[in-house]
């Protein structure tokens, strides 16, 4: 066989990801908030665009990617008034959003300002103003009583005593050292505190999460029914003091609907949401460069590079509108009994249906429904929950695990808590009802929702 190098000719078809279509991807698995910050970002990257104010809420097609730039900008009604910039009047001052909203207050900011009314003095203070320094986002102190008898140079007892005057403080429990300290500050604050519930916080709180009811009944020297009392107390107090402040200054993360559903005269309707989107045009403030664009050449390229970006920007905004809400509208369709009736009755559902009727790709299904959420009568819902995968039933058809799920919470919302179903005993009962599932889904499921086994909701 003969080895070597030679030129060929031939041809080939293969699939290229051009840098538009590339676009119109990362633009559809956008959520509406990082889809507006996108299009902020290219308003000011591409002068061609700009935000169209008389937009409102007309429906208008998007600009055609066919017309040429020339053309385009010489149609384009042309006022000066139109690309001024706006003066300010020095006489006015600027005003921002972030002057008409409030700072969360953090734990450090609220700790510190107590401490400053304190009545603490001189080292103390120091001392104390340490102390808050070092309490972490949940309440707990993270330093050593020997590193802060070795940072001032003084003996445990006064440390002691400033960390005592901490625990004094909002929110109740902070600057405790462990668990079991945090509870008793709360419980000594209201006066509750008694030798038996101490000993239970410092030995027992294993056997606490464990609902070992008996044994600690027979440890302490109480009735099972007066461990029960002091287990149900011990369950209202907060673990974590610090949390209800804002956790190093991160703020809340809110979603903005895609879509919108409501029942209107007995019908379901399903509407776009893309109020936070802002509407784009090509820019008129351009219309000046008509004329040199014809003999400039390196101008006219560029400006016919920004206008195919732009229009192709705004063509791609319309087209991940309208394949959210085709997606949107399918899902409602298939789904329109959990509208109806509830979680229960939620079906099982898979990106190769919603593709199918829809004659798309099973990618474009994921893109358009990871981080989308609409807006409905039952509540806020990411189109992610509607699929899930499902368990044999008696019509055939399967049951969705969301709706098997809250089967299961029914039946232990139901169950006589002396007497707490065990997850055999769900099994069997959801057998009764066609419906079959093993022991482990059931205890799958039931630690998926935060419920605690059958030994550990027994109550006495």
């Amino acid at each position: 066989m003969k080895l070597g190098y030679e030129l060929t000719i031939e041809q080939t078809q293969k699939l290229s990801m051009t840098p538009e279509l590339i676009q119109a991807i990362k633009i559809l698995q956008l959520s509406n908030i990082d889809l507006s910050d996108y299009v902020q970002n290219e308003l000011l990257e591409n002068p061609i665009l700009e935000e169209d104010k008389s937009a409102g809420d007309d429906d208008s097609e998007p600009v055609a990617v066919e017309v040429d730039i020339r053309d385009k900008i010489v149609e384009d009604d042309y006022d000066d008034g139109n690309y001024r910039q706006w003066e300010n009047s020095p006489d006015h001052e600027d005003y921002s959003f972030e002057q008409y909203t409030s700072a969360e207050l953090t734990l450090q900011d609220f700790l510190s300002e107590q401490m400053q009314l304190s009545s603490l003095k001189g080292l103390d203070k120091e001392i104390g103003n340490y102390i808050v320094d070092a309490i972490d986002d949940n309440g707990y102190l993270t330093v050593t009583n020997e590193e802060i008898m070795k940072e001032f140079n003084v003996d445990d007892d006064r440390v002691e005593k400033v960390i005592a005057y901490v625990h004094t403080m909002e929110p109740c429990g902070v600057g405790a050292r462990n668990l079991a300290e945090c509870l008793e500050i709360q419980l000594a604050t209201r006066g509750i505190l008694t030798e038996e519930i101490e000993y239970i916080l410092e030995n027992m709180l294993q056997d606490v999460a464990d609902n070992k009811i008996g044994f600690i009944a027979k440890t302490v020297g109480l009735r099972n029914d007066q461990v029960q009392a002091i287990i149900d107390l011990i369950r209202t107090l907060e673990p974590k003091p610090g949390r209800q402040f804002a956790n190093g200054g991160e703020s809340t993360k809110y979603v903005v609907p895609d879509v919108t559903l409501e029942k209107i005269n007995g019908e379901y309707i399903v509407s776009s949401n893309d109020s936070s989107i802002p509407k784009l045009m090509v820019s008129s403030y351009y219309s000046q460069l008509s004329q040199k664009a014809k003999s400039d050449e390196e101008l006219n390229k560029y400006l016919v590079s920004r206008f195919n970006s732009a229009t192709w920007l705004i063509r791609s905004i319309e087209q991940r509108k309208q394949t959210i809400f085709n997606v949107a509208s399918a899902i409602v369709h298939y789904q329109i009994d959990f509208f109806d009736k509830g979680e229960k009755f939620i079906k099982t559902l898979t990106l190769k249906q919603i593709a199918d009727e829809l004659s798309i790709h099973e990618s474009t299904v994921s893109r358009a429904i990871n981080g989308k959420y609409i807006q409905s009568p039952r509540g806020v819902f990411e189109l992610k929950y509607f699929f899930s995968s499902g368990v044999p039933s008696g019509d055939g058809e399967g049951l969705s695990s969301n709706s098997v799920k809250s089967m299961i919470k029914d039946i232990i919302d139901s169950e006589d808590r002396k007497k707490p179903f065990s997850d055999h005993d769900i099994v069997e009962m959801l057998g009764e009802k066609e419906i079959v599932i093993s022991r482990r889904t059931v205890a799958k499921y039931r630690e998926g929702m935060g419920i605690q086994s059958s030994s550990k909701r027994r109550r006495y």
